[in-house]
């Protein structure tokens, strides 16, 4: 039964034109880098981070890319899925018919975080894989060039790549979760959206203040960076765990709020 629900819901959530649309944007994103620093040539390196090392090492393509999209592009679609998941439903008045149905109500949110879950999951994995074949059609690859200045194997980068794939998704489903709770509460998709990205937005505009140290490790944008230790030699794990951990509160935070409302929302 649970499993016939999570299949119906993510078939339901691959057939809107918007999920079309929007993964569709999200794998122009690493052809458009790759194409942008072919054609910038030797001058396209010498940038901080990891746009210093992308010149000829298309195998960090995909975890640029990612690290990018977190900022805003990501959090943007998971917020769509979220607010479609549950204002979406009610402007529809399809959330009615789901509310009294004999089914849980803290089951139908499990559902729909499952639904959030796999897609983001499926949108993450397909702009890693799109980032791949883009860096090495334009970049060419001969193993991965670390941050530390050491060179991975093929199969090295590829594990780091599929590391970095959970730690963003996770971060996407955390923040999708949060949106979920404001999609409980309305009955307005775009409400949801502006909510979230309003959020995200505020969260890293705080976090460039150093007077507002002690508001940091709060922020859930603040661990975003922490992530790009995944391209170290060796990983230094301690940011981030501690991203992973702040994105967790997150998740549960938001899902906490969501299951209340819906136990206590009027059919």
């Amino acid at each position: 039964m649970i499993t016939r629900q999570f299949g119906s819901e993510v078939r339901w959530m691959l057939r809107r034109p918007r999920t079309i649309i929007g993964l569709f944007g999200l794998v122009l994103v690493p052809i458009i880098i790759s194409f942008g620093i072919w054609t910038a040539g030797e001058d396209g390196g010498g940038g901080p981070g990891l746009s210093a090392i992308l010149q000829g090492n298309g195998m960090v393509v995909p975890i640029f890319t990612l690290f990018l999209s977190l900022n805003l592009l990501l959090p943007l679609v998971a917020s769509i899925w979220a607010a479609d998941g549950l204002a979406g439903e009610a402007q529809h008045g399809t959330l009615r018919g789901l509310l009294v149905a004999p089914v849980s109500r803290v089951r139908l949110l499990f559902v729909k975080l499952f639904g959030l879950t796999a897609m983001s999951l499926f949108a993450v994995t397909l702009m890693a894989v799109v980032g791949i074949i883009a860096g090495t059609a334009f970049l060419g690859t001969d193993g991965m060039m670390t941050l530390s200045g050491t060179t991975l194997s093929t199969a090295e980068g590829l594990v780091r790549i599929a590391l970095f794939i959970l730690l963003v998704t996770f971060q996407m489903v955390s923040i999708g979760a949060v949106a979920l709770a404001v999609s409980s509460a309305t009955e307005h998709p775009l409400v949801v959206q502006a909510a979230t990205m309003t959020t995200i937005i505020v969260f890293q505009v705080l976090g460039q203040f150093p007077s507002l140290d002690w508001l940091h490790p709060f922020l859930i944008t603040t661990g975003f960076p922490g992530l790009i230790d995944v391209m170290r030699d060796p990983i230094p794990f301690d940011q981030i765990w501690d991203s992973t951990l702040l994105a967790g509160c997150y998740l549960l935070i938001g899902t906490g709020l969501a299951a209340m409302r819906l136990i206590t929302k009027d059919n």
